[in-house]
């Protein structure tokens, strides 16, 4: 009941709002002063090699450029062309085409999941049988945020869409269902393979054939062409050890991922300012082609899910009110709608912004790491246009905020400390596990050091350190790609080794983690050594 009070409070307060100063504001009509030079400053102080920047305002590009470099090895310049992943930013064009399928197919958003995947199933069977099409895209599922990650992501990831799916059964809610809101990639994935099956086509040439072509938009759901793999983005991350590195499993190799409904569609700024356009007008296309649905546009940038105001939303941008809706997050930011969405991935960062009253739309994909970068550049070109009257230096601003949330994370921050020694000779742990969904992890003794290797996902991979009694702690090798984490071996009354649970390398406890439902079985016999 609150929140369906405070979804209709949401939209009569900003419909009141956005009335209210779009006829009383004048606002500039060219993007805001030194917004290159702000680019660069931004892209030096947050270690981001480049970035691809587009702003559409009253139906013209008023800026569109790119700064910085695509690649540092041979220090090619980042244009308005570049390809970037655009990571969460993807899960619009997701929702976007799940509105059109219900339009073309006479459903509904409470159709049910089950009506279009018969095999969907969630660990609760009423909830399965209930859960809609609109549930898979409100993030209210009841599971932990990020449950199930760890089928995505390192890449390559080895499971299938399918087996994705069919492994939603194994992953143990935390909440009630449609009681909280909890980030959900799979769910974007179920909806992605519920769009494929409605037009039984894959999901790639769903989004082709129903958004890229009508748009001309040369972007990419699938595989890459050749000509856009001459001008795609590395992806960098940056510690104080080794200073920018490039992160080649995140990079644009061409292949089609399977993340990509999620957060796996490739593009550039010049092509996504042509989408960022279509929400802008009303749903139509350039030749006047209607893509989405007034109602339907209406419908996916509502509040459907409520979400907590922070002190910095209130200081930073006048917040009262966020939300959200399909495939967008929606603020009333000084008095304006504001639809938007960002990405997040190792190597990029992406961030969508729509102002609808005002016709405002801005792009920001980069290939760094570290969200200072795109949130310092959108707050200045996006405050030029709601709040003109700020002179906030904005790179300034997060700089600092970045310090301050780092002095409060080390303030409290405490290492695990174990004997360094376990109970058994090392050798004995060393085995074949599975997990009924995570599926085979081989812990082999390698050069004299306790090795583990993912069957499915080939990148996860790290060494076993000795922690205390049956307990190690695992190093991943990609570092930026999964923290240290537990490793506990039970063992029965023969001294054998059974099976193992993992956890998160602290020493705070948590009851949900990424790990939650594993437990890995000993497979074989016999230890493995080489």
């Amino acid at each position: 009941m609150f929140a369906t009070r405070a979804t209709h409070l949401f939209a009569s307060l900003v419909l009141l709002s956005t009335t209210a100063c779009s006829a009383s504001t004048a606002l500039p009509t060219a993007p805001p002063e030194n917004t290159t030079r702000v680019i660069e400053q931004a892209l030096t102080e947050f270690y981001t090699p480049g970035m691809g920047v587009g702003v559409i305002h009253q139906g013209q590009v008023v800026y569109l450029n790119g700064v910085g470099q695509r690649n540092l090895t041979d220090d090619s310049a980042v244009t308005p062309e570049t390809y970037f992943r655009l990571a969460s930013t993807s899960k619009a064009f997701t929702a976007a085409a799940l509105a059109m399928a219900i339009d073309e197919f006479s459903l509904s958003w409470q159709t049910k999941v089950t009506d279009i995947l018969p095999e969907f199933q969630m660990q609760d069977p009423w909830v399965t049988r209930e859960f809609t099409l609109l549930d898979l895209l409100t993030h209210r599922s009841g599971l932990a945020s990020g449950a199930g990650d760890s089928m995505l992501w390192p890449e390559p990831s080895g499971f299938s869409r399918q087996e994705i799916i069919h492994n939603l059964r194994y992953l143990t809610p935390v909440s009630s269902f449609r009681s909280e809101y909890a980030y959900s990639n799979l769910m974007f994935i179920t909806a992605g393979e519920a769009v494929a099956r409605l037009y039984e086509k894959p999901y790639a040439k769903v989004i082709k054939e129903k958004i890229f072509t009508p748009l001309d938009m040369q972007c990419f759901a699938g595989d890459l062409n050749d000509s856009a793999l001459q001008n795609v983005a590395m992806s960098y991350g940056h510690n104080d050890e080794r200073g920018l590195y490039a992160i080649p499993r995140n990079a644009i190799h061409g292949s089609e991922l399977v993340s990509a409904a999620a957060g796996g569609i490739v593009c550039n700024a010049a092509e996504m300012l042509k989408w960022v356009s279509m929400w802008l007008n009303d749903g139509q296309t350039a030749d006047g082609q209607t893509l989405l649905s007034p109602a339907q546009i209406a419908f996916m940038q509502k509040a459907h899910q409520v979400l907590p105001v922070s002190g910095t939303d209130e200081e930073w941008d006048n917040i009262s009110l966020k939300s959200y809706g399909l495939g967008w997050r929606l603020a009333d930011v000084y008095g304006h709608k504001v639809v938007s969405h960002t990405g997040t991935l190792s190597g990029y960062q992406a961030y969508v912004t729509l102002v609808p009253d005002l016709e405002l739309g801005i792009v920001l994909l980069n290939n760094g790491s570290n969200y200072g970068a795109r949130s310092a550049v959108m707050q200045h070109i996006l405050k030029a246009y709601l709040a003109p009257q700020e002179k906030t230096d904005w790179v300034q601003t997060l700089k600092e905020y970045q310090a301050e949330r780092e002095a409060v994370y080390l303030a409290n921050h405490s290492v695990p400390e174990g004997t360094g020694e376990v109970i058994l000779d090392p050798l004995a742990y060393a085995g074949q596990f599975s997990d009924q969904w995570f599926g085979q992890l081989t812990i082999a003794m390698v050069n004299g050091e306790l090795r583990i290797q993912s069957e499915k996902m080939t990148t996860l991979t790290g060494t076993l350190t000795p922690f205390a009694d049956h307990t190690f702690v695992i190093r991943w090798d990609n570092q930026n790609a999964a923290g240290d984490a537990f490793i506990h071996f039970d063992v029965n009354t023969q001294r054998q080794i059974t099976g193992f649970s993992l956890y998160p390398f602290t020493d705070k406890q948590k009851d949900a983690h990424e790990y939650s439902d594993m437990y890995f079985t000993r497979s074989d016999s016999q230890n493995l050594s080489e």
